[in-house]
């Protein structure tokens, strides 16, 4: 029990009066004031003279395609992912530009997802609609977020197809009605199915879950378009020459190009909490899409030791899919985030930033978006900033490249997906052993909301 009670508390008129006078009494309040009429936030604690510190040139600097666009949507790890992709597949190929298409990975995604939330929902059953694990799967439900080993799993079992095979509809690219409707009917089956577990009719809940298992298959389909069974596939390489392939299937088009290198990529995260002890492996209880893929696991290691292997894996010309926070300090026109380019203490006597364990256990930082790394600038053997491929288009940053600087980086950067070959003996060995489980809420699974 709190030595504390609010009721002791309240916020009075002397207290109103203190700090009315305190206002006043500094001048500077008036200015800020002033400015803030007329002005965002941002634009007011901006430091321009961080800007020399960000300027859009890197020591390693992997040339990569055009950039895409999640439009309104929250596939960014799934654009993320075939990014890197794309990549492996662009030099197989000899073509300068490629594009895979977001829109067939996500429908089965997102089918996955409603097959696992409703089984999910189906074991918790037994417990009332307030517990806490049943409230989390009722409140984030279904989302358009993800994991890396979310889309190894959903490319291994469904295989990929280029864009053109199947592109992007208004709904594809603007989830937020499909997911209201999924999530509403999701609820609306655990309302029902819990009120037959308590009659015990189980195999009407089976009947159930089968009927809205269906009936959101003709929802994605509606929405996302009809899935190609098979396609041509038809490019121009960079000699100008012209082929085509006819007739593949997506699970072909996957086992040829990408196959078992897809299992070679491992999930590092950097959480400095006391619960995750460093070298050591975490997975996150109902974080998944495929019932039997792979589990969702992260291996705990130390920033300088991520920033190594991500480095190693540049220097070898490949790209870096990675997680992060990027609600902080960012300027989305002009494509950076730096957290030493916005002066909030100077301003309001405020910061947005503390330590990075606490800012997770107390909810005030989690990864939100998926990215990829494709360059480094490295001064006297020390990162200073990252380059960027981001998925809002070409329309911001640097045609859609965006610079972020290394103490960013450090803040909020949670996680690296590495190639095992960059790993250590210890690190490949940790890889191995039984990963601890954690809640559904726990912070490092935001990013799959």
């Amino acid at each position: 029990m709190s030595k504390f009670k609010m009721n002791n508390y309240p916020l009075d008129e002397k207290i109103l009066e203190k700090m009315k006078n305190d206002y006043h009494n500094n001048p500077t309040n008036t200015i800020i004031r002033h400015a803030l009429s007329k002005s965002q936030i941002s634009d007011i604690v901006y430091v321009s003279e961080q800007e020399g510190n960000m300027q859009n040139k890197f020591s390693i600097d992997i040339k990569t395609m055009k950039v895409c666009n999640q439009k309104q949507s929250g596939r960014c790890w799934i654009f993320a992912g075939l990014n890197i992709l794309r990549e492996v597949i662009g030099k197989k190929l000899n073509v300068e530009q490629f594009e895979l298409s977001q829109n067939y990975v996500a429908f089965y995604d997102k089918l996955e997802k409603i097959n696992y939330t409703l089984n999910a929902i189906m074991e918790q059953l037994d417990k009332p609609h307030d517990d806490r694990i049943m409230m989390h799967l009722l409140t984030f439900a279904v989302g358009d977020g993800g994991q890396w080993d979310m889309f190894a799993n959903i490319v291994k079992k469904y295989g990929i197809v280029p864009k053109s095979a199947m592109v992007e509809t208004n709904q594809s690219s603007q989830t937020s009605a499909s997911n209201q409707i999924i999530n509403t009917n999701i609820r609306n089956f655990a309302s029902q199915a819990s009120k037959l577990y308590a009659e015990g009719k189980y195999e009407d809940i089976l009947i159930l879950k089968d009927n809205v298992l269906e009936k959101m298959y003709f929802l994605l389909t509606n929405s996302f378009g009809l899935i190609p069974e098979k396609f041509d596939l038809e490019y121009v390489d960079k000699n100008k020459e012209y082929h085509l392939i006819k007739n593949m299937t997506p699970k072909q088009f996957f086992n040829e190009y990408i196959g078992d290198e897809i299992d070679l990529y491992h999930s590092i995260t950097n959480s400095p909490t006391k619960d995750k002890p460093y070298l050591k492996p975490y997975t996150i209880m109902y974080l998944g899409n495929v019932i039997e893929g792979k589990k969702v696991i992260h291996l705990n290691l130390e920033m300088n030791r991520i920033k190594e292997l991500i480095i190693s894996q540049l220097k070898d010309d490949t790209p870096v899919w990675f997680g992060s926070d990027v609600s902080f300090y960012r300027d989305r026109n002009g494509g950076s985030w730096d957290s030493l380019a916005y002066d909030y203490t100077s301003t309001f006597g405020l910061d947005l930033k503390f330590e990075k364990g606490d800012m997770l256990d107390y909810f005030a930082s989690a990864m939100n978006h998926a990215m990829v790394i494709t360059g480094v600038n490295i001064v006297d053997g020390k990162p200073t900033k990252w380059k960027i491929e981001n998925s809002w288009g070409e329309d911001v940053g640097n045609k859609g490249y965006f610079i972020m600087s290394d103490d960013f980086f450090n803040r909020f950067v949670y996680q690296a997906v590495i190639l095992e070959k960059y790993f250590n003996d210890d690190e490949l060995k940790a890889l191995k052993e039984e990963p601890t489980i954690y809640m559904p809420w726990d912070p490092m699974g935001t990013l799959a909301k």
